[in-house]
């Protein structure tokens, strides 16, 4: 399954194109071995961010590699900027990548990593210092020139790494899970640190992670990857509010996915619950994938689906509840001024429009 997700990727490749990759596959060993990336195409726009986004073995981080180089593909092409890069190697590419490890040089100093780039690649050495303090300047670090990496806390290495892969002024950013080694708080500080420089330096970024919460805060565009093909391409809003297929909805946060019929008259019936759905469809078994956060919660018996609370937790500004009901037990993340649950009490659950979407059954 294949979505090409821009008409560049049936049209001419151009230098505003940014990452075009066409019918491209990989498969490692020899021709009778399982392709790992099979046949995709997608459209990373110049200046934007995209995602790559899957469960481990999914392909994602060969198809990073393929764009930096790292990895020839077994068929198909890739473009960057308009050119025909499929049989470069890295260096001819003008891509930059932050591995996950940041792969630092522990006995250069901050200036010295971020410089060596520029060294190898013959840069005047003037020029070298101005761009390299230019940069550690962009990303926070000016005062760390001296400062070795073990000397600096992770939130610092990544941004060494960060500042060494800006300053060759590529025309491609990759990341590889570049937050995984932060703790929570400065993972959020990071994406957004992240976000902010591409955005004001109009960077094209390619971005592997297996975090949903991630990709949803930092992207334009998301791929969803599962065994090798491209499930799902869109926004973060369109892959989290309308998924096409169970792994989508179940991937992309929590869902709980009910059985359903599509009526004649378009409405989709769940049980006692009857939803109107963005889009029509064929009448007949469908699956209506629903986020905690859709349902409200009522005291009592009224119209809605009924049940009884058989736990709560209270987490501050929301409470989560799991409900039994005739459709089965049901995740809730309830808005704490709806009013206290306790397990056993009777309640209703209504559904409002966000959050509820219909998948192919």
């Amino acid at each position: 399954m294949t979505h090409p997700t821009d008409s560049h990727t049936s049209g001419q490749a151009d230098a505003h194109t940014g990452i075009l990759f066409r019918q491209v596959s990989k498969r490692y060993g020899g021709k009778d071995s399982p392709l790992v990336v099979k046949h995709i195409d997608f459209h990373v726009p110049k200046g934007s961010l995209t995602t790559i986004l899957g469960p481990s073995g999914c392909g994602k981080t060969t198809t990073l590699r393929m764009i930096a180089g790292l990895e020839t593909p077994t068929g198909g092409h890739i473009f960057i900027d308009g050119r025909d890069v499929t049989q470069l190697g890295p260096a001819e590419r003008n891509v930059s990548m932050v591995f996950q490890s940041y792969a630092l040089f522990p006995h250069m100093s901050v200036l010295e990593n971020v410089s060596y780039g520029l060294q190898v690649s013959g840069v005047a050495k003037p020029e070298i210092t101005e761009r390299a303090r230019t940069t550690m300047a962009l990303v926070g670090l000016s005062g760390y020139e001296h400062s070795y990496p073990a000397e600096l806390s992770g939130g610092q290495q990544q941004r060494v790494a960060l500042a060494r892969a800006l300053v060759l002024e590529p025309a491609v950013l990759l990341f590889d899970e570049p937050l995984s080694n932060l703790d929570a708080r400065l993972r959020r500080a990071m994406r957004e640190e992240i976000r902010g420089l591409q955005q004001r330096l109009q960077l094209t970024v390619a971005y592997v992670t297996h975090d949903q919460s991630e990709a949803l805060a930092v992207s334009d565009q998301i791929i969803v990857m599962h065994a090798g093909e491209i499930a799902q391409a869109g926004s973060p809003r369109e892959l989290y509010e309308n998924p096409q297929s169970e792994f989508v909805a179940g991937f992309m946060g929590e869902a709980v996915l009910l059985p359903g019929t599509c009526l004649a008259s378009g409405q989709v019936q769940v049980g006692s619950l009857t939803l109107s759905p963005v889009r029509p469809l064929a009448a007949g078994p469908v699956k209506v994938a629903i986020r905690p956060e859709a349902w409200t919660v009522h005291a009592g018996q009224g119209e809605g689906l009924h049940g009884t609370v058989a736990k709560s937790a209270y987490l501050g500004s929301y409470q989560e509840l799991t409900v039994d009901t005739s459709l089965g037990p049901i995740f809730v993340v309830a808005s704490d001024v709806q009013g206290t649950w306790s397990p056993q009490d009777t309640v209703t659950l209504q559904l409002g429009q966000h959050g509820v979407s219909v998948v192919a059954a």
